[in-house]
């Protein structure tokens, strides 16, 4: 049976994910999982064994700063062409360039010793943070460019996908070597997870749908790579609200997340059946969600499925106000967590590709790098600084209550666009068929 026969004896909602390009951004996916991996419980893991206080400890979550603050030097990702392998294009090169900086990262952090030199050691972890971030940005750029508008949803999901898949295998990895054969083998194997996205770049080639922008030399063309990406943006019908949304939209869903923990434990959910219901079946919704939201996507297209996202996200709050006013449910909680875990996984899944469908092909590593850090870093100022003392002031119920309201801003946001028309004019050439190096302009 060929290939083609083979895909069309599929269910109809199964094809996309068999296809070429999202399959592909499984395999960047899986690459950009896990220098996050190293830098999450895996360090803490190692500097815990390695008897370094609690206080020193934490404070290494300052290295994953670097992976918001990434939109700072995308702009060298669009626009500066790397010497020799940059024949290769300016994806793959990129690709092949950060992936090798992921590794040596990743590996001179494993070499280190904690105990010998702390200062050194949290150097090279912030070195892996940037590696990351910077893996981060070309992996998303290539991403967006080697998928068809059509592929978005379906390619964010499977790119999702191959993030957990990735984190969670490197993480899991480095415990097991590191029990076996130290710290320093188990990192120098776990970097070589930056393999998949670099083969994915030689076996795909530069994507089709690239577009190189003329640039002049000297200080014209550092201030066209920074500014350039921003007003080409804002001078789009409806841009500012579209700004306005990406900063509102996920709020309330954060707020929620956030707490989840401290509103089970005070519950008095054991550690068993937070593992159980929290981590076990929140795990297996949420990969639910990725799935049906890549279906959605394809079935009834960006604008329909991402307002019924937001519609989903906003509601799952309400199940928390729901269990937090029961009480001690193994029921409810089992249906709280699947609920949440699936509208989380069906909204990551269209509005990464919405934010995707807003980038111009021209600057598309710079765009998505602003846009996903306007839609995660305001959320988490918010939510870090004000979401104890709300839970203190008003109680679990009514919190909760209040995160779904917060919510509703940015579904009405959504709605107001959609009906003004505003959500296809703000569209960059990425959302659009035929966009790409044959395209006209």
């Amino acid at each position: 049976m060929s290939t083609a026969s083979w895909r069309d004896a599929l269910p109809a909602g199964l094809r996309p994910y068999v296809q070429r390009e999202p399959a592909a951004a499984f395999c960047l996916g899986v690459s950009s999982g896990f220098p996050y991996a190293m830098l999450a419980a895996t360090l803490t893991t190692r500097l815990a064994q390695d008897g370094i206080d609690k206080k020193s400890v934490t404070a290494f979550s300052l290295a994953f700063l670097v992976y918001n603050l990434k939109f700072l030097w995308a702009p060298l990702v669009d626009g500066l062409r790397l010497p020799v392998i940059g024949r290769l294009g300016q994806r793959v090169s990129w690709l092949l360039f950060a992936g090798a900086g992921v590794m040596a990262a990743v590996a001179w952090l494993g070499w280190l010793d904690p105990k010998a030199d702390l200062a050194l050691f949290a150097m090279a972890a912030v070195t892996v943070g940037v590696a990351g971030a910077t893996y981060d940005i070309v992996i998303d750029a290539y991403r967006i460019e080697i998928l068809k508008p059509e592929q978005l949803g379906v390619g964010s999901g499977m790119s999702q996908y191959g993030w957990r898949i990735g984190s969670v295998a490197a993480g899991a990895l480095a415990l097991y070597v590191a029990t076996r054969g130290g710290w320093t083998a188990a990192y120098v194997l776990c970097a070589l997870f930056a393999l998949p996205a670099m083969l994915t770049g030689l076996v795909m080639g530069e994507p089709a749908r690239h577009v190189v922008v003329a640039r002049h030399r000297g200080l014209r063309q550092a201030w066209e790579a920074v500014a350039g990406p921003l007003s080409e943006f804002l001078r789009r019908r409806g841009a500012f609200l579209v700004l306005l949304f990406v900063l509102l939209h996920k709020i309330g869903d954060t707020l929620a997340n956030l707490t989840v923990r401290l509103l089970l434990n005070d519950l008095g959910f054991s550690n068993e059946e937070i593992a159980t219901w929290d981590v076990g079946l929140g795990f297996f919704a949420y990969l639910a969600g990725i799935f049906i939201g890549g279906v959605l996507y394809a079935q009834w297209g960006m604008k329909r499925s991402v307002l019924v996202a937001l519609v989903l996200m906003a509601v799952s709050n309400l199940s928390f106000a729901w269990l937090a006013a029961v009480g001690h449910s193994n029921a409810l909680l089992g249906f709280t967590i699947g609920f949440e875990n699936i509208a989380s996984g069906i909204g990551g899944v269209v509005v990464v590709a919405y934010l995707s469908a807003l980038c111009n092909l021209a600057f598309t590593a710079t765009q998505f790098a602003l846009l996903s850090a306007a839609a995660s870093v305001v959320g988490r100022i918010i939510t870090g600084t004000t979401a104890g003392s709300l839970i203190e002031s008003l109680g679990y119920v009514q919190f909760y209550l209040l995160t779904t309201l917060v919510a509703l801003p940015g579904v009405l946001l959504y709605l107001f666009m959609l009906r003004a028309g505003l959500i296809e004019q703000s569209l960059g050439d990425a959302g659009y068929p035929g966009a790409g190096k044959d395209a006209p302009g």
